[in-house]
């Protein structure tokens, strides 16, 4: 009888002579969900761990101590009541700072024979798309750190925006498509630059977060997508490591796609529920808790793109002031967010005296600050299915290498339970610290 082989049985190599890793890539999970010591212990166990760059003033704020938010409010707290945000911008030399903090702390901490990544998100546009965007990946390249991944757009230009620095050749850039289209396209853009990307994560339609689809979403298929971009590169004769992502939930879901030619996976929603990620305590006992209809796409991120969450999350209907004095992090150049349209337009037709909702957008920047945002991927409901579950209804939290060696190590699509631990006492609930602003719930 033929046993199935498990993820173990791979090896991620990054050229002919690159380091070797286990293929599993932690994905990276802003603001700070996908954090210092769940990337760290990733690496430690062998795979690709990522951090995230998303509002990394706000994270190395709380992480390190600095007053990066508390100096852009004091800076622009005049404005707070102004719905033009154009004069709100990030000092470049902070942001810069913050990074090469944020992957600087990261990297000295580093053990193991795997990787540390950080993930970039586009999107983030701080007022100023190409600068701020350009400041982050370079701080990110000074400061040591092993791999960029480009998400959350096209990125068509971003590769120019380092093809001068000293590392540009040397730290592993991948980026996350969503289709072939998408990736010709990249290819076709940055073909100048004579640098291809080391990694491409094909990310489908059941991942967490943002996703590269419309609300026809449900239409497309991970290993369909996967598969187009493997003919793809092969019929290019392109040699680029496929690495899928999305609704992998299992070590054998991950041997499906290495079996197909991939070269890794990346995953995430089972790790959300770690003692080493960053999500608050309570939060991780709401995902544990969450089933099938629970989870819901809809459009109330400002970027454009739809989210897939829990629709239980706090941020859902929140009519909180934009807070972009503090914060700004999806501010356009010309100083626009989605989120002020439809705050605004929330303030006109609510009644005095009437608590104001805010149901079309959600003001993205305060809420994932405070874990408010509940983003998950789909099959989160399955979560509650991989611990034990304690007397009162709560959930045992897993470690990270637990998830880490139950995806390299099983088969058949076997889920192993953790040993059993004593429940440990319970906190207070306590909300999470408050924004440093002058904008609270109206």
């Amino acid at each position: 009888m033929t046993t199935r082989r498990a993820l173990d049985d791979f090896r991620l190599r990054f050229g002919d002579h690159g380091p070797e890793v286990v293929p599993l890539m932690l994905g990276g999970m802003g603001v700070d969900i996908s954090n210092t010591d769940l990337a760290l212990e990733v690496a430690r166990l062998g795979g690709i761990g990522h951090i995230s760059d998303a509002m990394v003033p706000t994270v190395t704020d709380r992480r390190y101590e600095t007053e990066f938010t508390k100096e852009k409010l004091k800076k622009y707290k005049y404005n707070v009541k102004n719905s033009d945000k154009s004069a709100v911008k990030f000092d470049l030399g902070m942001v810069r700072e913050a990074q090469k903090l944020h992957v600087e702390k990261t990297m000295a901490r580093k053990t193991g024979a795997g990787m540390v990544f950080i993930n970039c998100m586009e999107k983030l546009t701080m007022g100023a798309p190409k600068e701020t965007l350009k400041v982050r990946l370079e701080a990110a390249l000074d400061a040591g750190i092993d791999g960029i991944t480009l998400s959350a757009g096209l990125h068509l230009g971003s590769f120019a925006l380092i093809e001068t620095h000293p590392r540009f050749h040397d730290a592993k850039l991948g980026i996350i498509v969503s289709s072939v289209r998408a990736l010709a396209l990249f290819l076709k853009k940055n073909s100048r630059t004579g640098r291809l990307p080391d990694y491409v994560v094909v990310e489908g339609p059941l991942a967490g977060g943002h996703l590269g689809f419309g609300l026809d979403w449900a239409q497309y298929d991970l290993k369909t997508i996967t598969a187009e971009v493997l003919r793809y590169l092969a019929e290019n004769h392109l040699s680029i490591p496929v690495i899928p992502a999305g609704g992998i939930f299992t070590g054998t879901d991950a041997v499906e796609y290495l079996e197909m030619g991939a070269a890794a996976v990346q995953v995430a929603t089972r790790f959300t529920v770690t003692k080493e990620c960053g999500l608050p305590d309570d939060v991780k006992q709401e995902y544990f808790k969450a089933n099938e209809e629970d989870v819901v796409v809809n459009t109330i991120s400002p970027t454009g793109y739809p989210m897939r969450m829990l629709k239980s999350s706090p941020a859902i209907g929140s009519g909180i002031r934009p807070n972009c004095e503090s914060y700004g992090y999806l501010l356009d150049a010309n100083g626009h967010c989605a989120y002020i349209d439809a705050y605004n337009r929330a303030v006109e037709t609510t009644p005095p005296g009437d608590k104001l909702h805010v149901w079309d957008k959600t003001c993205l920047c305060t809420h994932m600050r405070n874990f408010k945002v509940w983003t998950c991927g789909h099959y989160v409901y399955r979560l509650k299915d991989t611990t034990r579950r304690y007397p009162d209804g709560t959930y045992q939290l897993l470690t990270a290498e637990h998830v880490f060696k139950d995806y390299q190590y099983s088969t058949e699509h076997q889920i192993r339970l953790p040993d059993p631990e004593p429940q440990p006492p319970q906190k207070a609930k306590g909300r999470a610290a408050a924004p440093e602003t002058l904008a609270d719930d109206v």
